[in-house]
């Protein structure tokens, strides 16, 4: 124990053995039984589905979903896992390895960053927040573009910060920044050139910082920039005229002034998301912003100016966004981890009020999550989350909020964070894999699509009733997409995709056809199926809310 003391306390430890240590520990909570699951619908299909036809097509520009142009967003995404797909074979372990990664550096850039702006402690601290924050953890598992987006917005906000601090490298800094900012617009579109202009105008505007506007190689950085960001965009038009409006005012300006993405929650809606992606942690957070705001005239303003913006702005607008989904919180929690550890780090020597407060705050709720646990399954009237699962969890829940509060009375900070930290992290994980297996049951279409790939010859129709996004990858062809049309419904308008999308009697001709027909579709449709055609369907498989039928 006394190791373990002089460990964390040692302000002389090498930032290379923290970091090795990091990935260590962090491996295996991200990368452990990774491929275990199927890919789950709708965004891990999809976005394994258009890097798959990226390598089938050899064409890295256009991308396709189902072999309809896709314009949601930029390649970046599709590009890491066209790679991982190239070196660890089509499966799920490739889809979301680069996620994971991403999510691994993520935390390590949040060492680097809370190590060089504050000291040691902050930086492990903000690290070890981070990676065990329970949203991020379980996000960082899934296949989305969040999760580069946000290790591309902390690379280049972080960057630029730490250029203030380090006048000797500010100018790699400030290219890193610029490189980070052109990989976040690959990644999401232009937020990667809104979220990092606006928090700097705020800073400088708030820290009357308008120098740095001569310091910061704007027409140098400005060329990387375009470098890296432009050339996707300049050929990706030249290819398909189409482009340009749907991606920069239909997935952007309308995406976020109207509903036509039928994604609109409340203003308020990222206030409770934050609380449980950030959670346990969460608790801290009114406590670390009013700790930055007492401490916005100490020597450290100017940087925990820039992190308050970086957070508050985001937040701010995504909340303000008519589209809205949990993982768009993401960026926010790197700087808000930073901003938390330099709290807690301060009440590792002795407790202080506020702290010893929210930390009772949280051994209470610990407590009561863990006797609701095993109650849920009982009361709920969907058997959604298994009892077995919920009795294990809520006693881990139960134990950690019991040590926790015998640490808190031995005034025993640092142990504190320490069984916080573990107990998260291990409750996620558990989670993770309880909640995995539950969503697999519903929202994949693994075995119906194998079930296909191996009874399919090339002349067989596959078809499904709205798209599934999972059907293409693991069945490895195109589907016939039977009426709502869903984010296709642009790529069925480019060229001619008639016979690739058909209404309710176009399928029913097809069906009493000549060609073998499968067909995916929900346990309803099958009466509509058997009323209005000639040829009585075989059922070749069921799954809870999906079946697969054919003609032959």
């Amino acid at each position: 124990m006394d190791k373990l003391l002089t460990f964390f306390f040692d302000r002389t430890t090498r930032a290379r053995c923290d970091i090795a240590l990091l990935a260590v520990a962090f491996s295996l909570p991200l990368f452990q039984l990774l491929g275990r699951y199927p890919l789950l619908e709708p965004d891990e299909g999809r976005y394994s589905e258009i890097p798959r036809e990226m390598l089938e097509r050899g064409d890295f520009i256009t991308p396709t979903l189902n072999y309809v142009k896709y314009f949601e967003k930029p390649p970046l995404l599709y590009w890491l896992n066209a790679l991982s797909f190239s070196i660890f074979g089509q499966n799920e372990f490739a889809a979301r390895f680069p996620c994971a990664l991403a999510g691994l550096l993520t935390i390590i850039l949040t060492y680097w960053l809370g190590r060089k702006l504050f000291n040691r402690q902050v930086g492990l601290m903000a690290a070890v927040i981070l990676g065990t924050s329970s949203g991020f953890v379980a996000q960082a598992r899934i296949n989305l573009t969040d999760m580069p987006l946000t290790f591309c917005l902390t690379l280049c906000l972080g960057s630029f910060i730490l250029a203030l601090r380090d006048s000797e490298n500010s100018r790699t800094l400030f290219y890193t920044f610029y490189a980070g900012a052109a990989m976040s617009v690959l990644a999401k579109g232009l937020i990667g050139i809104l979220f990092p202009g606006v928090i700097i105008f705020l800073f400088m505007l708030a820290c009357k910082r308008w120098d740095l506007l001569k310091k910061m190689r704007l027409p140098t950085g400005s060329i990387l920039f375009l470098l890296i960001a432009a050339p996707w965009f300049v050929m990706v038009s030249l290819r398909n005229p189409e482009f340009a409006r749907f991606f920069f005012v239909h997935e952007h300006f309308e995406r976020f002034l109207t509903t036509a993405h039928r994604r609109y929650k409340p203003f308020w809606y990222f206030v409770p998301v934050l609380a449980g992606t950030m959670f346990p942690w969460s608790i801290f957070i009114p406590a670390a912003l009013r700790h930055a705001w007492q401490n916005r005239k100490g020597n450290d303003r100017e940087i925990i100016t820039f992190l308050a913006i970086w957070a508050g702005f985001i937040f701010l607008f995504f909340s303000k966004s008519n589209s809205k989904l949990m993982p768009y919180i993401l960026p926010v929690l790197p700087p808000l981890a930073i901003l938390t550890a330099n709290l807690c780090t301060g009440a590792l020597g002795r407790w202080n009020g506020p702290i010893k407060t929210h930390a009772k705050c949280l051994t209470a709720l610990l407590m009561i999550i863990g006797i609701a646990l095993p109650i849920y399954p009982l009361l709920a009237t969907k058997q959604d989350f298994p009892l077995s699962g919920a009795i294990l969890l809520g006693t881990i829940f139960v134990c950690q909020a019991g040590l926790a509060w015998h640490l808190i009375k031995r005034a025993d900070a640092l142990f504190f964070f320490m069984v916080v930290a573990f107990g998260s992290l291990l409750s996620t994980v558990i989670a993770g894999h309880i909640a995995y297996s539950q969503l697999a049951e519903r929202k994949t279409s693994k075995s119906l699509a194998l079930k296909i790939k191996s009874l399919a010859t090339p002349e067989t129709v596959v078809a499904s009733f709205g798209y599934d996004q999972t059907l293409p990858f693991y069945s490895r062809r195109r589907t016939v997409v039977v009426g709502n049309r869903g984010e296709l419904e642009f790529g069925s308008k480019q060229g001619n995709q008639t016979e690739w999308f058909l209404d309710s009697e176009a399928f029913y001709r097809e069906w009493d056809g000549g060609k073998r027909v499968f067909a995916l579709l929900p346990p309803k449709g099958l009466e509509e199926l058997v009323k209005n055609t000639k040829t009585p369907p075989t059922v070749i498989e069921q799954k809870r809310r999906k079946m697969l039928v054919t003609n032959r």
